[in-house]
């Protein structure tokens, strides 16, 4: 017989497989030998009272033995099959490429960047010298901004695709199973390099292509019909799809796009800052405790406000994490956050932006936002001074509007100049921040401190285009066989989502191809 149960357990219980027996026994009511084995289901920490507990969905077997779950996926050998051509190598393009190949269609992928091996001395200049190389950077290269965005795979995008199959998929190339049971399942940055060279293997196995250092220059349409892609302005690769997942930093895209006559949209975004606390100060917080347990893993945050008309919100919280520069152009600083798998870092940093709406940037041009993203970027450079040092205040410093002295120590590798961060942000923006910062601290003691660092800019929160695409279809309305993927299309927000969406254009692909 087998029963699924809820229960909780202290932190420093959870490494002892008799306790956890001798609990599920307890809550069954039945002798622990008859508990011929479990599977943990579901883990996740509750931090609401004063003693933290886990709590965990369990699968009990009772006077039965387990039987072992098998995933695996055998990809067929599709080298003479009809071929995808897929513009781009991140979360999505790579999952797209492999629902192709389950498909029987040959998946021809295209990065402009580098593949991770090759990507890290890029990443190396950047840190160490603040020289970014355009095509291969954060953004740019095999795993897209996927492979350094932390390895977070929470998401909420329940009703869009298979999220187990994704994460099944991430542990058949190397993740560890705790990915499948955790409640804010995270591989770690550290680990995404292995587990994206694994896919890229799985692909080229099975007769598709990975090629490195092929920038899309022109998208080749007929009659209102895709027919291929001019790659380098070298030369052309013919195909009747082409699923273009090319992330939320490709403005050469959308400009090619809309120079060709090619519908593409305005989007609201958000842009703000990436805040760094000390670690502790957030453990203390969230775990009610002076020093957090070694039974524990680093805590983590969410926070929102409404101020105004405005939402004020965290997002891409990093325990345990560093800030990284994710330029992609010269003269322009962009900011993100990503953690280790062990998130041992003594830094907690997250994204803390406000929303911007259509209104705010006024015009008719489908590129307004596009525009004002990089013009803030650009000034955020010159604040810094160059070689991507970046702009940045204390917190209460911030808030009441003084330059700090000096800066505490960081994890922003550039360096970090202090400077009066309003220059660089627009008013309402600034002021968004200055009204949501104390409140948050009223929510979260110990927040609001001049402890904590404010880092400039963080503006690729997500696209500020979108690329139209039918509902059903998938398909652009005006080019038949063109299928706007994932974040850079407006239609992700990270990993997980972003590699749904990659299968579901590859479904779509399969039905009309």
């Amino acid at each position: 017989m087998q029963k699924d149960i809820e229960i909780t357990m202290a932190p420093e219980e959870m490494e002892s497989e008799n306790i956890l027996k001798k609990t599920l026994s307890t809550a069954l009511k039945i002798d622990p030998v008859r508990i011929k084995g479990y599977k943990i289901l579901k883990r996740s920490i509750d931090a609401r009272s004063r003693k933290v507990i886990y709590r965990l969905q369990v699968s009990v077997f009772i006077d039965e033995m387990p039987v072992a779950d098998i995933f695996r996926i055998d990809y067929q050998n599709v080298s003479n099959a009809k071929p995808v051509i897929i513009v781009g190598a991140g979360p999505a393009g790579l999952f797209a490429a492999l629902q192709c190949i389950e498909n029987g269609l040959k998946p021809i992928v295209l990065e402009r960047g580098k593949d991770v091996k090759q990507r890290r001395r890029d990443l190396a200049l950047i840190n160490k010298e603040g020289i970014v190389n355009t095509e291969s950077n954060y953004c740019y290269g095999e795993g897209g901004a996927g492979t350094y965005s932390d390895g977070k795979l929470y998401t909420r995008s329940n009703k869009r695709g298979d999220i187990n199959k994704v994460l099944q998929t991430f542990v058949q190339h190397g993740a560890t199973d705790d990915i499948l049971i955790d409640a804010r399942p995270h591989i770690g940055t550290n680990k995404l390099p292995q587990i994206i060279t694994a896919i890229r293997e799985t692909i080229l196995n099975a007769g598709g292509e990975v090629l490195f250092d092929q920038k899309v220059t022109d998208i080749q349409v007929d009659f209102g019909k895709i027919k291929g892609v001019v790659i380098n302005d070298d030369h052309s690769l013919s195909a009747d799809a082409v699923i273009l997942a090319t992330g939320h930093s490709a403005r050469d895209i959308y400009e090619l796009l809309h120079r060709k006559g090619i519908l593409v949209e305005a989007k609201p975004f958000a842009l703000g800052v990436r805040i760094e606390h000390p670690q502790a100060i957030v453990d203390a917080a969230q775990y009610h405790c002076d020093i957090r347990s070694e039974f524990l893993p680093p805590a983590y945050y969410s926070l929102v406000e409404q101020v105004g008309s405005r939402g004020v919100f965290s997002f891409c919280m990093c325990p345990g994490g560093i800030i990284a520069p994710c330029a992609t152009y010269e003269n322009e600083i962009v900011v993100n956050g990503w953690s280790p798998s062990k998130r041992n870092n003594p830094f907690a940093n997250s994204g803390t932006v406000v929303q911007i709406t259509l209104e705010d940037v006024k015009g008719d041009d489908p590129l307004r936002m596009m525009h004002f993203q990089a013009e803030i970027e650009r000034s955020a450079f010159q604040l810094g001074g160059g070689k991507l040092v970046a702009p940045a205040q204390r917190m209460v410093d911030f808030v009441e509007g003084r330059l700090s002295n000096d800066l505490p120590k960081n994890s922003y590798l550039p360096g970090t100049k202090s400077v009066i961060l309003k220059d660089t942000l627009p008013d309402f923006v600034a002021s968004s921040l200055k009204s949501a910062l104390p409140v948050f601290g009223k929510k979260m003691r110990g927040y609001y401190t001049n402890e904590a660092i404010l880092v400039g800019v963080e503006s690729r929160s997500s696209s500020p285009v979108r690329i139209p695409r039918d509902r059903e279809t998938f398909q652009h309305p005006q080019v038949s066989g063109l299928f706007p993927c994932a974040e850079g299309a407006g239609y992700a927000g990270g990993i997980v989502s972003a590699a749904i969406d990659g299968v579901n254009c590859a479904n779509a692909v399969l039905k009309v191809i």
